[in-house]
């Protein structure tokens, strides 16, 4: 004999079977854009499963002057979030990007963040390079998943406070391998350190001065004060240009090394930055 099952009669079961219908039929993950690799990796982190994440600028891309592509342009009228980190890029195209997805949420990583700016007077961007500020980044990111898919909350309070364990870990290790770094000043070419500079009480000095080369004066001068400092090792970009760097680190005898600011794997990166930094890496 059939029996029909009479939800009427079973009011939390029809509530229950509501609420599993409506998770359900939401429509896969959250389209997320962002600007830059790392980002990739905080909203990974914490989004987990739920998002679906593309990258504007890649590797070996400038976060100055990049221009997208129409394919990334097509995918960005899919999305529904799209998180601003405050590189130059952005001011010439988040304009344009409202433009092709009007519904789009702008979410701003700095959010939170106290600034640091250069020399010059202008903000530095890279607030991503200390692992204490991508804490502010990631809760950030969790506020902005739960107001847009509130029915996976949990899940992301519980990956933020993965994630926030790893940061942790990641600032502890650090800590550890720079703490007898004898010379605190470093030269690099691209600017790109100062967060990770004043997180762990070192001193940047660049090469690149509002994103040109220096001349030849300018090398000049900056290897006598490297000199003078001890610098034993001049930081380049990787992919990007060495030949000043090269041409500094030949006056004072130091080593070239390679670090990079946009690497995905944010981590593994930081530990290595931190070991080249300490001279402990090859």
């Amino acid at each position: 004999m059939k029996t029909e099952f009479n939800t009427m009669r079973y009011p939390l079961v029809l509530a229950l079977l509501c609420v599993f219908f409506a998770k359900s039929s939401i429509a896969g993950p959250i389209s997320v854009f962002v600007t830059i690799p790392p980002q990739k990796y905080f909203v990974e982190q914490v989004g987990g499963e739920h998002v679906q994440v593309r990258v504007m600028v890649g590797l070996g891309q400038s976060e100055e002057i990049y221009e997208p592509t129409p394919r990334q342009l097509a995918s960005l009228a899919e999305a529904r979030v799209y998180f601003r980190i405050g590189v130059p890029f952005e001011d010439v195209w988040l304009v344009r990007f409202t433009a092709v997805n009007p519904k789009m949420r702008i979410a701003d990583c700095r959010q939170g963040i106290a600034p640091l700016y250069f020399a010059r007077g202008d903000l530095d961007p890279h607030v991503w390079t200390d692992p204490g500020r991508v804490k502010t980044i990631a809760r950030g990111i969790r506020d902005v998943l739960v107001a847009l898919d509130p029915g996976h909350a949990a899940d992301y309070v519980d990956n933020l406070k993965r994630f926030e364990t790893d940061l942790d870990h990641l600032d502890r290790e650090v800590r550890g391998i720079l703490k007898n770094v004898a010379v605190k000043k470093f030269l690099v070419f691209h600017p790109s350190w100062g967060y990770f500079a004043s997180a762990y009480g070192l001193e940047q000095i660049p090469i690149e001065r509002d994103g040109k080369e220096p001349g030849a004066k300018a090398v000049a001068a900056l290897a006598v004060r490297a000199r003078a400092e001890g610098v034993r090792i001049v930081f380049v970009q990787r992919r990007g240009n060495t030949h000043p760097a090269e041409t500094i680190a030949r006056e004072i005898g130091a080593e070239v090394r390679e670090i990079d600011h946009l690497a995905e794997d944010y981590i593994q990166n930081m530990r290595r930055v931190a070991q080249q930094f300490a001279g402990t890496a090859g």
